[in-house]
């Protein structure tokens, strides 16, 4: 990185004195709403410090957001360096750091926009920044033919690339690290490790064989209820793994408690419910992995859910005029399309009623729990075709720091 007065950087000041022995990244972002924002960022700045050696640095303007998921965060430290990643409380749009550095690399997440004066002091680097923009995930089509778009800056000599994830190859894919597969098969072979997870998380002993392991994880949803009192009258027990979240307060008020949090359990009919603690982000796989469906929401957990292998219910981030749906049933048409057609209609109907239309039928989907479970593991493998994002992020970048 390269140092440069604040409020007045130079060429001179702005440009490296020699070439960095490894690359050095700026990431931005901004919390926008939940943990999503900060959730991507994360992961993707680990990724790149851990696997492919860069130097990173996190701007981000929430550090309360973000300690829930990294809880070795210290939210009084203006800057600090945690698991090798330099992370800036981004405590205003202008702030740029206490000191002007300009990274080789310059990721603006889901469009944040950077401080003005870093943006000119981009420009004024002798070797122009590589700037990408992280847009959301989308399974849309059109998605590959905007990743890596450039688009030029109206005043500066500078050029931005449009960075997409995606579900596909041709487009950024998701992000993955490289012994997230190993972890879970060393969680699935071992009957102390997940005896282990159980206690932990329950205080408790794994459920019997028979029983069927819902993970639930979503926004506020009005099909709560019906859904809760379907798995209370189930013919086979069920045992529901509820996070501290959003929808604790619904599954308390369902259950006739004042609360529903970390350590709380319930049970109604055929319904045993336990609350669990709101993890960081490296303990939420076992979660994923210990059960048999899992309900999840926005991106991050959408895509952990993905590589869990396991079926899942995507609870979409909601826009105005339904402007989710088409993203929806994009997702659907790729995750679904090897179902035999009585499953992919059931899934369909599902998804759509856990997303506000209609209301879900746990008789019509759980019937098709076992193909919903090959067709996980296939889709895992296919979902590996689109690279990982980090990698894909690493080698383009690659290509234009030449």
């Amino acid at each position: 990185m390269t140092d440069a007065p604040q409020n007045a950087p130079s060429a001179e000041s702005a440009t490296s004195a020699a070439a960095p022995s490894t690359i050095a990244c700026d990431i931005f972002c901004s919390v926008i709403d939940n943990f999503g924002d900060i959730g991507v960022c994360w992961r993707l700045a680990r990724q790149l410090a851990h696997e492919h050696g860069w130097q990173v640095r996190v701007f981000v303007d929430d550090l309360h957001a973000f300690a829930k998921l990294c809880p070795a965060l210290d939210v009084a430290r203006a800057t600090q360096t945690v698991e090798g990643v330099v992370v800036e409380h981004w405590h205003e749009r202008a702030h740029a750091g206490d000191t002007l550095q300009i990274a080789d690399v310059v990721i603006e997440a889901f469009a944040c926009e950077l401080p003005p004066v870093y943006v000119m002091a981009m420009a004024r680097r002798e070797q122009r920044p590589v700037w990408l923009n992280l847009e959301y995930l989308s399974a849309e089509d059109w998605v590959a033919d905007f990743h890596l778009r450039p688009s030029p800056h109206p005043r500066y000599p500078l050029v931005k690339h449009f960075f997409f994830p995606g579900l596909q190859p041709g487009t950024g894919g998701v992000l993955k690290e490289r012994d997230l597969d190993a972890a879970r098969a060393s969680f699935e072979r071992s009957a102390k490790v997940r005896a282990a997870w159980w206690q932990r998380a329950t205080g408790g002993k794994p459920p019997a064989p028979d029983a069927t392991v819902i993970s639930l994880f979503a926004y506020e949803n009005a099909a709560l209820d019906s859904l809760l009192a379907q798995w209370r009258d189930s013919v086979t027990q069920i045992v529901l793994l509820v996070p501290q979240g959003r929808i604790s307060g619904a599954v308390a008020r369902f259950f006739g408690l004042p609360a529903f949090e970390a350590g709380a359990h319930a049970t109604l009919g055929a319904l045993h419910a336990h609350g669990l603690a709101f993890t960081e982000q490296r303990g939420y796989d076992p979660l994923l992995w210990a059960s048999d469906l899992n309900f999840v929401r926005g991106e991050d957990s959408f895509v952990r859910a993905q590589w869990a292998a396991r079926p899942f219910v995507w609870h979409i981030y909601p826009q105005a005029d339904d402007a989710h749906l088409p993203k929806l049933d994009a997702a659907l048409d790729h995750y679904a399309q090897s179902l035999s057609a009585t499953a992919r209609a059931a899934l369909e109907r599902f998804w759509h009623a856990w997303n506000g239309r209609g209301t879900p039928d746990w008789a019509d989907v759980a019937p098709h729990l076992p193909e919903f479970r090959a067709r996980a593991a296939s889709w895992a493998g296919e979902l590996a075709r689109a690279g990982d994002l980090a990698g894909n992020l690493a080698e383009f970048a690659k290509t234009q720091l030449k």
